[in-house]
């Protein structure tokens, strides 16, 4: 079936991380976050993908080409971003006007089995049961199933059955892109959706899993989910005095030294080097040329392409950009002497990351000095500059 992925947005609720590329194509394991969510939909049925570009768009096209896993690829800008709608009806020119389409959000994990299920249906709503519905589109749906509405983040929701922005739309439905704005000011195709459960029996296809990565600790989060999913292979140079416990990759290019250990789940991508003596443990990722040197400990963690933790250094439960490079002696805080939920500032406010361990986010290219002490919960801007010694409990 033709599908539509979304993946025009900036993805401010993610910054400082995306202050250089979209958010779809921050790293999840071994690939893009919109990489899984285009894998997941060829392996589901699609015929043609149509991925809607926007904010650094070419990092979209380099990475997808024309073709990607024999499955043809087009694209179709969105200049303004104005809404899902018009997002959709930015590809309107990609997709044969008789047939159904998908939409898809390209910032979002789906389970492949769920994912294929929803691709057999004539009109269908992906569902998801949350703690928390009051923070999403809420699905109004009959006793079989049926979905009959949405209401977007209401005080009391109807039910805790949300809506995930995984769509099958009718052919028709192209014709009903034309919606007018919301409350919010935006063009929204929950209102498509809306128009298609009056003409249509829509069904509500549960997820068994699901995850929306609009924030810090939910990309972590989806690394921890994808990492998991990686079985041991080692086709990189590992030190015989090595030692690699479980499900760990090292990519060919990638080097291991002596005295180190890594505990799966765990990957190491090409031109990485760990070591010697070094740990990495806990569902971590070592981007692209990314350096782990003498005695650091590196836990729970992403470090993306070219970041290095030099040596005598501690980073749990975060997050590291491109080129980012850690003194010697740095350490990360993740554990809040309270116990309580570590909080971290998005988009200018306070949020708890609903985590008892999370460390820090450190945007593109900043360094630290020696000795340098990180509080859990702060964030670190592109090409932030800590001076040696200092301790940091506030963002820079």
């Amino acid at each position: 079936m033709q599908t539509v992925v979304l993946a025009a947005g900036e993805g401010t609720r993610m910054r400082p991380l995306t202050a250089r590329r979209p958010k779809p194509m921050l790293p999840v394991a071994d690939r893009p976050l919109v990489g899984h969510t285009v894998s997941a939909a060829i392996a589901a049925g699609a015929s043609s993908i149509a991925l809607v570009v926007g904010y650094e768009a070419d990092d979209v096209r380099d990475y997808f080409g024309d073709e990607f896993e024999d499955t043809a690829i087009s694209y179709a800008v969105q200049a303004e971003q104005r809404g899902t709608a018009d997002a959709v009806r930015a590809a309107a020119d990609d997709l044969a006007s008789d047939e159904p389409f998908v939409v898809l959000n390209g910032d979002a994990l789906y389970d492949h089995e769920s994912l294929s299920t929803l691709y057999d249906a004539d009109a269908a709503v992906g569902s998801y049961r949350v703690d928390n519905p009051s923070n999403y589109g809420v699905l109004e749906t009959t006793e079989s199933g049926r979905v009959t509405g949405v209401v977007e983040k209401p005080p009391d929701p109807p039910s805790n059955l949300i809506n995930t922005g995984a769509y099958v739309f009718p052919a028709e439905a192209q014709d009903w892109l034309a919606v007018g704005e919301s409350e919010r000011g935006e063009l929204e195709l929950t209102d498509v959706l809306e128009r298609t459960c009056n003409e249509y029996s829509v069904e509500s296809v549960p997820f068994s899993r699901w995850l929306d990565v609009g924030r810090p600790w939910e990309l972590l989060e989806a690394n921890e989910w994808k990492v998991e999913e990686l079985e041991r292979d080692i086709s990189g140079d590992v030190h015989a005095d090595a030692d690699l416990r479980g499900d760990v990759v090292v990519e060919e290019g990638a080097t291991v030294d002596a005295g180190v250990v890594v505990e799966g789940p765990a990957l190491i991508r090409e031109g990485a080097s760990v070591g010697p003596n070094a740990y990495v443990r806990g569902a971590t990722v070592v981007g692209a040329g990314a350096k782990v040197g003498h005695a650091v400990e590196v836990k729970n963690s992403v470090l993306m392409e070219g970041a290095t933790v030099g040596h005598l250094g501690y980073v749990g439960d975060s997050i590291l950009g491109r080129d980012v490079n850690f003194g010697a002696g740095t350490k990360v805080a993740n554990l809040r002497h309270d116990d309580q939920p570590v909080k971290l500032t998005v988009k200018g406010e306070r949020v708890s990351t609903g985590r008892r361990k999370f460390g820090v986010v450190v945007g593109d290219g900043a360094k630290t000095g020696i000795n340098v002490s990180l509080n859990a919960g702060v964030v670190l801007s592109t090409d932030a500059r800590v001076a040696p010694g200092e301790v940091v409990t506030r963002d820079r």
